[in-house]
């Protein structure tokens, strides 16, 4: 995750982490991304269930119950472990998490435990009186899926409507006073309405966005072929990135952040070079404690069976269920060799990764698009749109 305004628009210091002491416990959710300690966040697909039925949905999910899921004694028993583990955010997903029934009993627990409950959710299901709800239990951010203006996103969720129901949960949920922001999955099929999202998140008064670049995962991964080019990537960031430094100067709280490309960490290093070359030093130390790609290290996942993976993505690889062992003894066991490599990747990486200049702020980029494309996991990463100069490579 690239928090393009903290670094590109002067938002965020190393000093302001090393306020903290670096460490997960203490810093604010908004500088997690520097903790020294790297306490995994955890994703957890706690329901598979969704009322839509999206082309580039990870999980696969379908309009009706999966059998096995965690009841609400397990799942309680889960927070407390990773509470214990000192698990600093849980991000409830799905599926669509408002779906469950125990969902709010389950954020009250996250709360009371002193671990901040983050919401990914549709935004279909948010009405006033469950703004009202997620406002009481004190939830420190909703995160809602939209994928472009009405006609885009309802074609790329399958509902007519889609749109009109997520707008009216974004609403709600910042007329409750609750932290709001959107989440754009970028396709060939809809990286055009980039600029009306930008509009919209001032016209709804919407402090953040983040915009998420493909994961060749769930049905995503039938979508390798509608991913852009290495130059409409590139072309998109700088429209991004110009973007954000106008809606900062105008806004200064509103926060744009790309995540799940970690070429843009180096990218955004090269433009502060050029453009603001006495904040480039400050720009690449904190993208150096971002570490870049973090799967299997500060970002982890437990799906609705109460299987362990390296992040959301990695569906089809379990480390190991916390119906067996808790969450904490599966993520610490580097027996197994692909967590083993997640935690000290540097020597595996192969090709063009395993030469750059930048991997200790990419971190190898995603995992998951090169196995899908090479069969490989630690073949590059073909969606790396940095040339061989810009990397290093002669």
């Amino acid at each position: 995750m690239i928090g393009v305004t903290k670094l590109l628009c002067g938002g965020t210091s190393p000093g302001d982490a090393l306020r903290y002491g670096r460490r997960s416990s203490e810093l604010p959710s908004h500088l997690l991304q520097f903790s020294e300690d790297k306490k995994p966040v955890v994703v957890w697909n706690l329901v598979r269930r969704c009322n839509l039925h999206c082309i580039h949905c990870y999980s696969t999910s379908q309009d009706h119950d999966y059998p096995g899921e965690l009841d609400t004694t397990e799942a309680k028993a889960l927070i407390h472990s990773l509470a214990d583990f000192g698990v600093p955010v849980v991000l409830f997903s799905g599926g669509e998490p408002l779906i469950r029934p125990d969902i709010f009993e389950l954020i009250g627990v996250a709360a009371e435990r002193g671990v901040r409950a983050v919401l990914s959710t549709n935004g279909t299901l948010i009405t006033e009186d469950v703004a009202s709800r997620l406002k009481e239990l004190g939830i420190s951010y909703v995160g809602v899926s939209l994928d472009g203006m009405e006609a885009i996103h309802d074609r790329f969720r399958g509902k007519r409507g889609a749109f009109l129901d997520a707008l009216r949960g974004i609403r709600n949920s910042r007329d409750a006073g609750l932290k709001v922001g959107l989440r754009f999955t970028i396709t060939r099929h809809n990286f055009t309405e980039v600029p009306a999202i930008f509009d919209l998140l001032e016209e709804e008064n919407i402090p953040r966005c983040c915009f998420y670049h493909l994961a060749y995962s769930g049905r995503g991964s039938n979508l390798v072929e509608e991913d852009l080019t290495h130059q409409e990537t590139r072309g998109l960031m700088d429209l991004i990135f110009d973007r954000s430094e106008e809606l900062s100067r105008r806004f200064p709280d509103k926060e744009i952040l790309t995540v799940d490309n970690h070429a843009d960490g180096p990218y955004l290093y090269l433009r502060a070079k050029e453009r603001q070359p006495s904040r480039a030093e400050d720009v690449y130390q904190l993208l150096k404690w971002n570490g870049g790609n973090n799967s299997g290290v500060a970002i982890g996942c437990i799906d609705n069976l109460g299987d362990v993976h390296a992040d959301q993505f990695w569906r089809h690889y379990t480390f190991g269920n916390i119906r067996q062992r808790s969450f904490a003894a599966i993520w610490q066991d580097t027996s197994d060799p692909l967590m083993a490599g997640l935690k000290n990747r540097k020597p595996l990486l192969q090709g063009r990764c395993a030469e750059c200049r930048y991997l200790e702020i990419c971190g190898g980029n995603l995992r998951i698009r090169a196995e899908a494309v090479y069969g490989d996991v630690w073949a590059p990463d073909p969606a790396c749109y940095l040339s061989d100069e810009e990397i290093g490579i002669q």
